[in-house]
């Protein structure tokens, strides 16, 4: 046992202190410190004087302009309306002169009521003309309403939401406020599970290639069992990803606190997780455990079967490929998780972490579904550790070419006659 601990802390301190290990822990901070403050970072960028909004008005109506300046300062106060008199060439050449950002013409249409042309160099900026855009329409509705002689009451009622109440029938249903604070954490979650198995499954396999093509595997195949230097990699590498993962939570946790002392009701009631329940989390984190060791222990024993480092990706594309359909199903069930077809496919082990977790979390399952499902997983997990230690005994001992699943029946026979 002493030997588990001594590959254990070998492999968690010696990627701890690789450059590639600190520069891409680096970088994922500053990109985590630059989202939490991206509003100071744009305010410190933005001239106000420079950059407001300003669009000449050309009234051709000679009515129009009063009220629907009004209408726009409601909607954003920073947009700038100036009447100019001239013609539209005018307009246009004081733009290609930057005096603005645009023209716009109201005019009268055919019915009586608001039309208006607006032009700019480029319709990159779609808020402007957004905003012009709903401020018409809103002088058009109250034009209108006058001309039916409508009362202010009457438009209010016209427009005012019909009344939409909706009721789930199955006992113990989430609401629709529930719901969407489910969807937002699993959402979040299946991100942190995705990018998680990807980068540090990958890792696993990196390093057991590693080890073998500097043939020092020779060496530890012989003082340790197949099955505990498998999992001391593995255990190894989690604790390195717990460490980077810990020290991201920590960072952001810290800079959104800080941008944010507003808050009401504290971190968690301020992003809408603050009614989760305590099942969901418990639920969060064993998938994501289990999900780690099913794809690390896949990731070892493929690892083992190649001699060298370039043939890593080309062996493991194919687990890669597992996790992204996962992923891709997952984010398909978020809107739809009670399709059969998602049901059937969240207990498929390779599935399961993502996909039984995601119906965890948005639907109201009874017990014994999350709990097969993590039944499944752990028989998966122990099935595979076992055949990948037999495989990874053997796998370790071949060197050459080995880009093929073929390999594996090699391994297996290596270790039988090992």
């Amino acid at each position: 046992m002493n030997n588990f601990w001594i590959i254990l802390f070998h492999t968690y301190f010696s990627k701890l202190k690789t450059k590639s290990f600190i520069i891409t822990t680096i970088i994922s901070l500053v990109i985590i410190v630059g989202l939490t403050n991206l509003s100071n970072i744009i305010e410190f960028f933005d001239n106000k004087e420079e950059q407001q909004d300003k669009v000449a008005v050309i009234d051709e109506s000679g009515k129009y302009y009063p009220v629907y300046k009004e209408q726009i300062t409601a909607i954003n106060k920073d947009l700038l309306l100036s009447e100019i008199d001239g013609s539209e060439e005018d307009g246009e050449k004081a733009i290609k002169d930057g005096e603005y950002q645009g023209l716009l013409v109201l005019s009268t249409d055919e019915s009586g009521l608001p039309s208006a042309t607006y032009k700019a160099m480029t319709m990159a900026d779609s808020s402007i003309s957004m905003d012009l855009q709903n401020g018409l329409q809103q002088l058009k509705t109250s034009l209108a309403a006058a001309n039916l002689n409508l009362t202010g009451e009457q438009l209010n009622e016209l427009y005012e939401p019909a009344s939409f109440e909706k009721v789930a029938l199955e006992e113990n249903a989430k609401t629709e406020e529930e719901l969407n604070q489910a969807r937002g954490l699993v959402y979040v979650l299946l991100f942190v599970i995705y990018f998680a198995v990807i980068m540090y499954a990958n890792m696993i396999a990196m390093e057991v290639a590693t080890e073998k093509s500097s043939r020092v595997m020779e060496i530890l195949i012989s003082s340790v069992s197949p099955i505990k230097q498998m999992f001391a990699k593995i255990l190894g590498v989690a604790l390195l990803s717990l460490t980077q993962l810990a020290a991201q939570l920590l960072v952001g946790y810290y800079f959104v606190k800080r941008n944010l002392k507003s808050m009401e009701g504290g971190f968690f009631d301020f992003f809408g997780f603050g009614n989760i329940p305590a099942s969901t989390i418990i639920y969060a984190v064993t998938f994501f455990i289990l999900g780690y060791f099913l794809y690390a222990t896949l990731a070892a024993f493929l690892g083992s079967l190649v001699s060298r480092i370039e043939d890593v990706q080309q062996m493991i594309t194919p687990m890669t490929l597992m996790i992204v359909a996962g992923f891709m199903i997952a984010m398909f069930g978020l809107n739809q998780p009670d399709t059969p077809f998602v049901t059937v496919t969240s207990y498929i082990p390779f599935f399961t972490p993502m996909l039984m977790f995601m119906r965890v979390g948005m639907l109201s399952l009874p017990v014994w579904e999350p709990i097969l499902g993590i039944a499944i997983l752990i028989l998966t997990i122990v099935l595979l550790a076992i055949f990948g230690a037999r495989v990874y005994k053997g796998g370790v001992l071949m060197y050459g070419k080995s880009n093929s699943f073929k390999d594996i029946k090699k391994a297996l026979q290596l270790t039988k006659n090992n």
